[in-house]
């Protein structure tokens, strides 16, 4: 496997590459992620079972996508493919010691939220943790975010003994009482900004990734870095002043960040199911 990887970025670099040293590092629970260096080459790569391959191409297009608009840093996707029974993504190696420069932060994730698109959505849709994200475009934020984001994780959370403490009607009439009214405009999104996925380089420069990229509402983001903490007081003060959160926001992050919730339970059952059922309850009181 490694071998074949070897062999694609000698391809792409226009060299025969020296003789690998790989070590796995921390990067999450969803895949297998090594430092592989060759000779003055240093690379990040993601390892899953082949099946997962769509799943690494659109966090490589996710990335590209917010790299093109040199709002913000993000890890340059490199070479993506199958090998044997893996699917491989390689990615600039960053190191991510540098001192955290919570103002560059909250300005540079405003002029990513300040690129605007033409609908909600994405051009394909990709996963948050191993979940299908379905991005279908639509033109309305309420019905994208009820259907697309709330209604599908409720459905595969019934599979797994879920139970709303309200009606499915109630809870659906309480997100278009939050959204129906709530002027936002497609904003390009990270999708899955919490303390685990952005880091600063060793100028201080910040970087994200890990991508669940759409075009949706910027506060999303804003309301998944509360979530998970892991963002110090000045990010949001900063941020505050680089481009300020509309009159809601405090209601609205609670139904964004059910999304999360029901998600984690999906993917990890345990104490998510309280949480998500006191979210929604707290929604509809």
């Amino acid at each position: 496997m490694w071998q074949e990887i070897i062999d694609h970025l000698s391809r792409l670099y226009g060299e025969k590459m020296p003789a690998p040293q790989t070590r796995a590092v921390g990067g999450g629970s969803i895949n297998q992620t090594y430092k592989l260096q060759l000779g003055g080459y240093i690379f990040f790569v993601k390892l899953n079972a082949a099946s997962k391959m769509s799943m690494l191409e659109a966090e490589a297009e996710a990335l590209r996508e917010i790299a093109n608009t040199k709002k913000i840093r993000v890890p340059t996707p490199i070479a993506w493919g199958i090998s044997q029974n893996y699917a491989y993504l390689v990615l600039e190696w960053l190191d991510l010691q540098g001192a955290k420069d919570w103002q560059a932060l909250a300005e540079n994730l405003a002029g990513l939220h300040r690129v605007q698109g033409k609908q909600y959505g994405w051009h394909r849709s990709n996963t948050i943790g191993e979940t299908p994200q379905i991005n279908t475009w639509m033109d309305n934020w309420a019905d994208f975010f009820w259907q697309h984001r709330i209604l599908y994780q409720l459905k595969l959370a019934d599979r797994k003994g879920f139970r709303s403490p309200v009606s499915l009607d109630r809870l659906q009439r309480r997100v278009y009482d939050l959204l129906a009214d709530h002027h936002t405009f497609p904003s390009l999104v990270h999708g899955d900004l919490w303390g685990g996925n952005y880091g600063f380089d060793r100028e201080g420069e910040p970087v994200i990734f890990d991508p669940a990229v759409y075009y949706g509402d910027r506060e999303v983001d804003i309301a998944m870095t509360e979530l998970f903490g892991g963002f110090a007081p000045a990010f949001y003060r900063y941020y505050q002043q680089a481009f300020p959160l509309p009159p809601g926001y405090e209601q609205r992050k609670i139904l964004y960040n059910l999304y999360h919730i029901l998600n984690h339970f999906n993917l990890f059952g345990g104490g998510y199911q309280y949480q998500a059922q006191q979210m929604i309850s707290h929604l509809c009181q």
